[in-house]
């Protein structure tokens, strides 16, 4: 009987950097934190509960493993919608060991009533439970082992005071430079074996959006053509025909981008025009639009706020080919 060859197992090979010094960009809190950790292992007590805020793919859940592996503690993960109830909540403080990090996700998700019971946890290491129901109903107060709490969001603003209030360390992530992303892609380059010069790693790294997991997104994908077209080399022509077929053009704008602005070119006259209108027209969730597709969008000069809403740059009308309105009001604004 014929039997099929055996198949190896792929290796994982993972980009998420284990200590502090191979975590590259973001200096400052990176020395902000050495020093808090340092003075924790000090006193052998568990770190301060820290919160890390910021647009998606900055390292906030990287730096929450980063931090565990240098307390050299276990980390557990969860996210705000997966804590349903408190005893959802009740059940995994109570699991925590000595110094453990519980990281959770999308913490402004959080139930109202989960949050309420997350306070007294976090301040004074305890549980109030009630056990049972009306006049009978008790109070219990339940000890917990000292622990750290990292709490991760792209919307600070949704959490409320009293939840931040109870964190000692807050921390924002912003878009990484250029030269920061080079050295990132780097050492993903080298991680993952793929041979790739100098020249290319700029190119990628200027249409990266100031953002580590698009660029090690962009570098597996460039890759992948370059399996397929390039004999596995990676070079500059490979990487500008597979960012092209990836619709990502010289700005690192891609598809979803080009479509935003030209929407308020086309349809509003470059604006001003709300964030609801602008969602409607794009059949995107506002939330998307602020926390993945404005920022970027802002912070390099292609879209604005104003008072009465967005508006398009002269440098985005440049970037897509397209004229500068004129100024005189069209015949149904002069109606109006």
């Amino acid at each position: 009987m014929n039997q099929k060859p055996k198949t190896k197992k792929p290796k994982k090979l993972s980009l998420r950097p284990q200590k502090l010094s191979q975590f590259l960009g973001q200096e400052k809190i990176k020395a902000k934190i050495k020093v808090f950790i340092q003075a924790a292992q000090k006193r052998q007590e568990a770190l301060e509960h820290v919160l890390f805020y910021g647009p998606p793919g900055l390292g906030k859940t990287t730096l929450a493993h980063v931090i565990s592996a240098e307390m050299g503690v276990s980390i557990h993960i969860t996210s705000g919608p997966a804590i349903e109830r408190s005893g959802d909540l009740a059940s995994i403080l109570t699991n925590l060991e000595q110094a453990d990090i519980l990281f959770i996700d999308e913490i402004h998700r959080l139930n109202k009533t989960v949050e309420e019971t997350l306070y007294p946890a976090l301040e004074d290491f305890a549980l109030d439970l009630i056990l049972g129901k009306g006049p009978s109903a008790k109070t219990m107060r339940l000890e917990l082992a000292p622990f750290t709490v990292i709490g991760a969001t792209t919307r600070i603003g949704l959490i409320s005071s009293p939840m931040r209030d109870r964190f000692g360390a807050i921390h924002r992530l912003s878009l990484y430079s250029p030269k920061e992303l080079e050295s990132i892609l780097a050492r993903s380059a080298k991680v993952l074996n793929i041979p790739i010069d100098k020249k290319s790693i700029q190119i990628l790294a200027k249409r990266s959006r100031g953002t580590p997991r698009i660029a090690n997104r962009l570098l597996k994908r460039v890759r992948d053509y370059a399996q397929v077209h390039g004999q596995g080399k990676v070079t500059q022509t490979i990487i500008k025909k597979a960012l092209d077929m990836l619709e990502v053009d010289k700005a690192g704008l891609d598809k979803t981008d080009r479509k935003l602005l030209t929407t308020i070119i086309t349809n509003h006259r470059g604006g001003p025009v709300g964030i609801t209108t602008l969602a409607t027209s794009l059949n995107e969730d506002v939330g998307t639009l602020e926390d993945v597709i404005e920022p970027y969008l802002i912070q390099t000069g292609f879209l604005q706020h104003t008072s009465r809403g967005r508006e398009v740059t002269r440098k985005a009308y440049k970037h897509l080919g397209k004229r500068l309105p004129s100024k005189q009001p069209t015949k149904q604004e002069k109606l109006l």
